[in-house]
């Protein structure tokens, strides 16, 4: 099979409210991708925009960004989901060999809607819609489900408020880099029991792109590619009631699919860093049980030992995760940008030492309903 590869990448800086337009936003990712690349918009030959309508407001959103992103120009698709599922389509798109080049722009105004109307809009009309369920209290149910089942603590979800903040200082394009401490994230403002709103992702506005290609245009026209060595995805069950939300099924499919494909046995020990869509602070335990560097229940365990810290075995979000940025749309994307970043020695003062194999986490639906891994690397 066709192997295929990232060679530009993209970010807009994360803020409360962009003064830019959608356009303009994606106009400058774009720019930004294709200088990073050596490209100019007439090498690419396909685009996925990722945009949303409740999001952006509008109906046929991804109309907005037509011609900032070139998409006017070539066979185009819109994802109306989380960017790293615009990834796993412009990767499908290469491996199928019908495209040489790719454009994968995904954009998000946050700032700009209600997002507990928004995600309210996610769940059974019939049903759950009704009870107000949003983002926010749908993860408040999750979170203490999987505090009862596993014994896991509000300190140690607090802890990843802490490491990922602080990782952020790190970073020139988070949003909210923070020098907070344990206590601090306990008596923040409560959102929804046992939710409180250090433990919760900021509203942002942010875009982001990646411009991914076939083996032989990677190896002839760029000087670092990024190999995607695996990807999996799975989504679980719709409704809350119909899935134990202590659960990771979902994402141990999704993660052992990329890890099949990538030739992955033991991840601890085979993957340098991961960033993960960790939109609270519980998710991130949660999600590294789904991705096996421990056992269900065991992800307590991994903060306490510092394993998940910058000079751990297994550092998790470098960058400082959604928690300090959370674009919607564009949120798993820029994971994936971030692995790519490490895997270039190019993440300045949040580098990873010696990092070969990045793994990448995008996440969308209630409560985690589905997951896209990949498993890249600057090997070939």
């Amino acid at each position: 099979m066709e192997r295929a590869a990232i060679i530009g990448v993209a970010q807009t800086r994360y803020m409360r409210a962009n003064p830019a337009s959608h356009p303009e936003m994606a106009y400058e990712v774009t720019s930004g991708a294709l200088d990073d690349a050596g490209l100019s918009i007439n090498d690419v030959d396909n685009t996925v925009t990722v945009c949303n309508d409740f999001w952006d407001g509008r109906t046929i959103s991804c109309m907005t960004i037509t011609e900032a992103t070139g998409s006017h120009k070539v066979p185009t698709t819109n994802v109306e989901g989380d960017g790293a599922y615009g990834a796993l389509m412009g990767a499908m798109r290469v491996l199928s060999g019908l495209h040489k080049i790719t454009m994968v722009v995904a954009q998000s105004k946050v700032s700009e809607g209600i997002p507990s109307v928004i995600t309210n809009a996610m769940f059974d009309p019939v049903y759950e819609r009704l009870l107000g369920l949003d983002a926010i209290n749908s993860s408040a149910l999750q979170m203490r489900r999987y505090m009862d089942q596993y014994g896991i603590t509000e300190e140690q979800c607090a802890q990843v408020s802490v490491k990922n903040h602080g990782n952020a200082w790190n970073n020139p394009y988070a949003q909210m880099p923070l020098d907070i401490r344990v206590e601090d994230v306990l008596s923040s403002r409560v959102l929804a029991d046992p939710l409180k709103l250090l433990d919760a992702s900021p509203i942002s506005d942010g875009a982001c792109a990646i411009i991914l290609a076939d083996e032989e245009t990677a190896r002839m026209r760029c000087r670092k590619p990024v190999w995607i060595k695996g990807v999996g995805h799975c989504a679980d069950a719709y409704h809350l009631g119909d899935r134990d939300l202590a659960d990771v099924d979902s994402l141990e499919s999704a993660a052992k699919r990329a890890y099949a494909m990538a030739g992955i046995h033991e991840p601890l020990k085979e993957i340098d860093l991961a960033e993960v869509y960790d939109a609270f602070s519980y998710m991130e335990l949660m999600w590294t049980e789904g991705l096996g560097f421990c056992n269900r229940g065991q992800g307590g365990r991994l903060i306490d030992a510092g394993i998940t810290g910058m000079n751990g075995a297994m550092p998790v979000n470098p960058s400082g995760g959604v928690l300090s940025a959370h674009a919607v749309n564009a949120a798993g994307l820029a994971r994936i940008i971030e692995a790519v970043l490490q895997l270039r020695n190019e993440a300045g003062s949040r580098q990873v030492d010696g990092a070969r194999v990045a793994l990448a986490h995008g996440m969308h639906g209630a409560c985690g309903q589905g997951h896209c891994v990949f498993i890249l690397s600057n090997r070939a």
